[in-house]
């Protein structure tokens, strides 16, 4: 099984991603070593993961804290209990309600079997997650990366990512899936440390990248 990301093996990943690739030593050199992230295993993380696709950091995380304080706890069945009215109230999108009802059903059912989760490879947890309609590679990815912590994942989709690649290795042009998977290859098995580092260059400037 994969080790999972503690801080000192985001600092030892960094330093070694940053002998391979001088973008990524530049972004180590100015801003340090990737954190750890913080978020727990479990349907409320996965849930905020739903409502960060397609929008702002600052609007997933509003949308998230209105919904937990229409809970005693976020639990599946808590969720199931709330109307849609009340979800789209706190920011919760028609599609996304459906999405998360959706993941909460399948957790209540036993077909996704989250607290299991850390006994699973990246494929068997990405396989279980993406049977679910509305659960892509990018919101499967995330949640390996921030809940289960696993070092080597590329999200490709992911938009704040592909703005920092760009920026950074001076490209004219937006880079397409192929280029990308290529440049991730020079990163394994520290892929998500990687793009922890991308997305700390991303955020360092205000998200304003071209």
């Amino acid at each position: 099984m994969s080790r999972i990301m503690t801080r000192a093996f985001l600092k030892d990943a960094a330093t070694t991603l940053a002998t391979r690739d001088s973008d990524l030593a530049a972004i180590l050199a100015e801003l340090g070593p990737p954190t750890p992230w913080r978020r727990p295993q479990g349907f409320a993380t996965l849930c905020y993961i739903v409502y960060e696709q397609q929008v702002s950091l600052a609007s997933a995380e509003a949308t998230y804290h209105k919904v937990c304080a229409l809970m005693d706890a976020f639990t599946p069945e808590n969720y199931l209990g709330l109307s849609d009215l009340a979800l789209r109230s706190a920011g919760v999108s028609r599609q996304k309600s459906r999405y998360t009802r959706l993941v909460a059903h399948a957790i209540l059912d036993g077909s996704l079997p989250i607290h299991r989760f850390t006994r699973y490879s990246d494929e068997e947890v990405r396989a279980r997650l993406t049977a679910i309609t509305g659960i892509g590679n990018w919101t499967a990815d995330v949640y390996l990366m921030a809940a289960l912590r696993r070092p080597d994942l590329w999200p490709v989709g992911d938009l704040a990512l592909v703005k920092a690649i760009k920026s950074l290795k001076q490209l004219e042009a937006v880079p397409d899936k192929p280029w990308l998977d290529s440049l991730g290859e020079r990163y394994r098995p520290f892929r998500s440390v990687a793009a922890r580092l991308y997305w700390d260059y991303y955020l360092s400037r205000g998200g304003r990248l071209p």
